[in-house]
């Protein structure tokens, strides 16, 4: 019972620090982040080599997950999604990795506010970035108050509410999701934990980044639909 309340006051603490060689200290989320894009870029190395005109099973795999990404942000960015797609698609890959980094014995980023809180700035700013890049300066006021300068007000409040919902749903889900499989670890430490894995650390890990992905692509779309 000790063990499972050092487990539960650990989590809900935050991350620690961790030293760099014995330099400096970065938060372990920051630590995690790098090894996390180490691997990513070996990986996408690795499964980006050697393309050819006529594509083998590696390459048609990911030239079809690639073409269902695309399709989606055309889907729901219309014309412009071009210049969104690179950024849309690295997001979901880093949120994805930092989900799933309990699998390879590593404590997710994204169970760190600080992190979540950053990646829902950055939509954020993206999204009410392209209005006004779209829109102009005068269409992105103006954006606020349809369909009807009634709903000025929660539309200005939209600013805040969205970016708070995709930071705290995001955060919320994994820091629980580790939690609960930390319990389960320190209660049944043998096979038990493996079934509870699927769902907790992939399922559920690969569910919030559609999720997030999906909402900021959704009110970016919202941004700029009268541009189509």
């Amino acid at each position: 019972m000790d063990k499972l309340k050092e487990v539960l006051a650990e989590s809900m603490a935050g991350t620690p620090a961790v030293s760099v060689f014995g330099l400096f200290d970065v938060p372990e989320s920051v630590a995690v982040t790098w090894i996390l894009m180490a691997l990513v870029t070996a990986a996408s190395f690795i499964l980006t080599r050697s393309l050819q005109r006529i594509p083998g099973g590696r390459q048609t795999l990911l030239e079809l997950a690639i073409g269902a990404f695309n399709h989606f942000c055309e889907e729901n960015l219309g014309r412009h999604w071009r210049s969104f797609a690179p950024w849309l698609f690295t997001v979901a890959v880093y949120i994805a990795a930092a989900n799933l980094a309990g699998l390879i014995g590593l404590a997710p980023p994204t169970r760190d506010l600080t992190v979540t809180a950053a990646l829902a700035l950055m939509s954020m700013i993206l999204i009410y970035g392209a209005q006004f890049r779209f829109r102009g300066f005068s269409g992105g006021f103006k954006k606020f108050a349809q369909p009807t300068p009634v709903l000025l007000p929660i539309n200005l409040m939209e600013i805040f509410i969205r970016p708070l919902s995709l930071c705290m749903r995001l955060f919320g889900n994994v820091l629980a999701a580790y939690v609960i499989m930390e319990m389960i670890k320190t209660l049944a430490p043998a096979v038990i934990p493996i079934a509870f894995s699927l769902y907790f650390d992939i399922f559920d890990g690969l569910i919030q980044t559609l999720v997030f992905v999906f909402l900021t692509t959704l009110f970016l779309g919202e941004s700029i639909e009268e541009n189509e």
